[in-house]
């Protein structure tokens, strides 16, 4: 009787809701951001990404015009609640910077946006140096 009230208070406080209400509109979503990253595949977009001493630096290589401001959220693997979004600003030809508050330990994708194109990578907070971005890392 005990494991049982225990099990039924574990399921309920710890309910995660895997099951979507607006599937379609997700499906719609992940379709457009492979779009981004083929766009992106046009473009012969690459760089990297680092994060250190409270600075996310973003450096990016082209074919085509970069724009000024670029978004760059840091998702973390497990926890929402965790993602960080910044704005980095372009310092230099190829180079964007913005400050970055501290992040908890551990591994995180780094996207590099706007609204044509997308370029990701995984990186890790406890690691000094940069991650290679490139479309299509999920």
């Amino acid at each position: 009787m005990v494991a049982g009230v225990a099990t039924a208070v574990i399921a309920f406080r710890g309910a995660d809701g895997l099951v979507a209400d607006d599937y379609y509109k997700q499906g719609l979503g992940i379709n457009r951001e492979i779009a981004r990253d083929q766009a992106a595949l046009g473009m012969g977009l690459a760089g990297e990404v680092s994060l250190a001493s409270g600075v996310a630096r973003v450096r990016l290589r082209s074919t085509a015009t970069l724009p000024d401001r670029l978004t760059l959220r840091l998702a973390h693997p497990s926890r929402a609640a965790e993602d960080r979004l910044v704005y980095p600003a372009r310092k230099a030809e190829g180079l964007w910077e913005a400050p970055l508050p501290p992040l908890p330990a551990g591994r995180w994708l780094a996207i590099v946006e706007t609204a044509q194109w997308r370029v990701s990578a995984r990186i890790d907070t406890r690691a000094a140096e940069a991650a290679e971005l490139s479309p299509g890392v999920r």
